[in-house]
């Protein structure tokens, strides 16, 4: 009985890292925050909060998303083999006929919810769910549209939170270009990460053909462009106290080309990605300092 509880147990943990189940409650608090503070500032926050229609899409998006990390575990195990082996050793304790039927399990799901709110949901979720399985199979191989369409994926679900809204206010989108940007940027180092696991797996990603010093001036170039949507929102629009966050990262992107520059190992891209993802986190929750009065206002 302890042997059978103890298989279920990582089972359950094996899937979960599978699915990344870390990055879906972020991104859960990502969609709640952009809709209450960015999309529908104007809408109460108990109103957006209690949005059937909005709970729909982001458990619709969640699920997407987790298929989308199944399957591109699936397609990436022999690669992930090198690139992370710890990882991968708990990820197969669950097999990879389980994982196509959760995977297809997800999907179904999804869609059935999305129905529930509007057909055009389950046409956007439809659509999503090809680009995801896609972009695993094939898109992600190649270089420059990897990249690309890793970081147009990771931003569609806040697009289907935009079309929900109706909301076309400039700053949304200055927001989004910052975002893509920021995401794009942490696919570069990531692909420099993997570098090893991707020539072994012939993945023509942009440090496998054009070599790591390319890959470090396009990353550079892509920060200094990020500087452009950070120095508009400080300077040009009321965002609250998040202005101090794009200060923040102005000044941790300096710090970061420099690091950049100086790295050597599999280990310093390691360290440079899990910053770029701790930047992600701490501005997907600055998001509340935009108007931090409602929040306090509405929390006491």
């Amino acid at each position: 009985m302890a042997s059978g509880s103890r298989k279920i147990i990582l089972k359950f943990f094996s899937l979960f890292s599978v699915v990344r189940g870390y990055n879906i409650l972020v991104l859960v608090i990502a969609q709640y925050l952009a809709s209450m503070f960015i999309m529908a500032p104007d809408i109460p926050i108990r109103d957006v909060v209690l949005d059937s229609n909005l709970f729909l899409i982001v458990l619709s998006s969640s699920l997407a998303i987790a298929s989308g990390y199944i399957i591109n575990n699936f397609y990436d195990s022999e690669k992930d083999l090198i690139n992370r082996p710890q990882k991968t050793l708990l990820d197969n304790y669950v097999s990879q006929n389980t994982k196509l039927g959760v995977y297809f399990s997800l999907n179904f799901l999804c869609v059935i919810l999305a129905s529930y709110v509007a057909f055009k949901a389950v046409i956007f979720f439809s659509v999503y769910i090809f680009l995801l399985w896609l972009y695993s199979h094939k898109l992600k191989k190649y270089p420059f549209i990897g990249t690309l369409t890793a970081s147009l994926l990771a931003t569609l679900p806040f697009f289907i939170i935009f079309v929900y809204y109706q909301n076309f206010a400039p700053v949304i989108f200055i927001h989004a270009f910052f975002l893509f940007l920021l995401i794009s940027i942490r696919e570069l180092v990531k692909d420099l990460e993997n570098l090893r696991g991707d020539f072994a797996q012939s993945y023509y990603t942009i440090p496998v053909i054009y070599g790591t010093q390319f890959t470090r001036k396009l990353i550079t170039f892509l920060v200094l462009l990020l500087f452009i949507p950070a120095f508009i929102l400080i300077n040009f629009y009321d965002i609250g106290l998040m202005l101090y966050y794009f200060v923040f990262t102005v000044l941790f992107f300096i710090a970061f080309i420099i690091k950049l520059w100086n790295s050597i190992h599999r280990h310093d891209y390691v360290l440079l990605h899990n910053f770029l993802k701790f930047l992600i986190v701490l501005g997907i929750f600055s998001i509340a300092l935009i108007d931090i009065q409602q929040v306090i206002k509405r929390l006491f």
